[in-house]
């Protein structure tokens, strides 16, 4: 029986590891979070090995009966990790010792723990990613239903946010939804490249063993076996590529964020949060402050960071596998579950804001946001060039401001002193409804466009 307190590779070394090396090098504290790909994939290389003729049957029943025992057990938490054994990989093989002998040695024939972690992390990837899109699914859900309710609302479009146009607050929210809808392509996107089985490449460079790759691949749910033994255990592209998804998603739900801190602000009073949003002051008591916004906003530095790290780790390394592939782990996990709570806080910020329709209405009709829509009527009614129509345009918001003015109380008669050849009609360009409804190519923010980009969604997230 091998002496189960005494790493695999004991009989090599004259002493044993230093205490401080065993703390800094052992994952197992961040890595126990694959046990059950582990197992998963434990089984299936042993159903193969069976197969194969490469192990006895007795033996690779006995393993696959002891690591259905040890799930139980990590399942339920009665299983106790242990620093020692460093990883999540060897503290099963310790205790598919302790549970079924000896025959636990031939569960690693044909195999590294070079191939085996990386199989590990890409099924964990894989099933977090999609975790990533439902939780994204259920924000475009939220912000559909509440653009729905919101066609018709007017707001001020803002470029440097000052008032430019006016847009209708569905229009404004279904932007983000289309960021969204990219960020879920980019998760997707990854779960193409990802789809390919590292088990069989082993240390590096393969195995002697007559293996089958592409059964174990198939029973694992990937494509296809990976195509360079080397390649599969040295690179973490998919990680990266997770992290890089999960970061410009972070920074999606930022904008969001911002958006609506501003929004709130009391500069700007244009929506307003249920208490459920929303935090007091310990000193002033007038206070309700959207900390749940900015803890959004700030977490996106936590997913940057991630990113940024494991960039770092990556680029010097020589090929093949080196032990500074250890914290890519932790750098995803981490990643994911700020990712995944940020999602589902912003899910709850959707739902709990509401407009403020009055002031609204009231911002749009400021900051002459009707100015281009006169430009534009003089190029189509009166066949002026848009440069020529843009300087009387501007001449016009000039007039206004100085007399403290919006544009829509301009007379028929002051209209005329920039333009002579006008009638009534032209009043009704300056009409922040009106303006909102012409912007009826496709993508504007007309409420007819809206109604369908509504219905494509609704499509969508069936």
């Amino acid at each position: 029986m091998t002496n189960k307190n005494k790493t695999v590779w004991s009989n090599r070394f004259k002493s044993s590891t230093s205490k401080s090396f065993q703390r800094i090098g052992a994952s197992i504290n961040v890595d126990k979070r694959l046990y059950s790909q582990d197992i998963f994939a434990s089984k299936i290389h042993t159903q193969m090995l069976i197969k194969n003729k490469i192990i006895p049957v007795k033996d690779g029943n006995k393993i696959i009966k002891g690591l259905d025992k040890i799930k139980k057990q990590i399942d339920k938490g009665k299983f106790v990790f242990k620093e020692k054994f460093e990883d999540i990989h060897l503290n099963i093989e310790k205790k598919l010792y302790e549970i079924i002998g000896n025959s636990a040695g031939y569960m690693h024939t044909a195999r590294s723990r070079n191939d085996q972690v990386v199989t590990d992390f890409k099924l964990w990837v894989k099933e977090s990613s999609l975790i990533i899109v439902k939780e994204l699914n259920s924000l475009m859900k939220k912000i559909v239903n509440k653009a729905d309710n919101n066609i018709g609302t007017v707001m001020p479009g803002l470029t440097h946010l000052k008032n430019a146009q006016p847009i209708s607050f569905a229009h404004y929210l279904l932007a983000y939804y289309e960021m969204f809808s990219r960020d879920k392509k980019r998760f997707y996107n990854n779960l193409e490249l990802i789809d390919e089985s590292p088990l069989g490449a082993a240390a590096l460079s393969g195995t002697s063993y007559k293996i089958n790759r592409n059964l174990t691949s198939k029973k694992l749910g990937f494509k296809k076996p990976t195509n360079n033994s080397i390649d599969t255990v040295s690179d973490r592209d998919f990680a990266i590529d997770f992290l890089y998804a999960s970061a410009v998603c972070a920074m999606h739900l930022s904008r969001l964020a911002e958006d609506f801190i501003i929004l709130n602000s009391d500069a700007y009073q244009l929506i307003k949060f249920d208490d459920r949003m929303l935090t007091g002051s310990s000193i002033m008591p007038q206070k309700k402050n959207p900390d749940p916004a900015e803890l959004i906003r700030g977490r996106t530095g936590i997913n940057y960071g991630k990113l940024n790290s494991i960039l770092t780790i990556m680029k010097g390394l020589p090929i093949s596998y080196f032990k500074d592939l250890q914290d890519d782990k932790s750098l995803v996990f981490d990643g994911f579950d700020t990712l995944k709570d940020t999602l589902t806080m912003s899910s709850e910020l959707i739902k709990n804001v509401k407009p403020n329709k009055k002031r609204m209405l009231e911002m749009a009709n400021k900051g002459y946001t009707t100015a281009t829509d006169f430009a534009d009527y003089l190029v189509k009614e009166k066949k002026l060039s848009f440069r020529e129509a843009y300087k009387i345009s501007s001449r016009l918001v000039n007039y206004a401001e100085k007399n403290n003015i919006t544009l829509d109380q301009l007379s028929l008669e002051e209209l005329k002193k920039f333009f002579k050849d006008l009638n009534h009609g032209v009043l009704k360009v300056f009409d922040v409804r009106g303006s909102m409804n012409s912007k009826k190519s496709y993508g504007g923010t007309s409420e007819k466009n809206i109604k369908k980009m509504l219905k494509k969604y609704r499509r969508e997230l069936r």
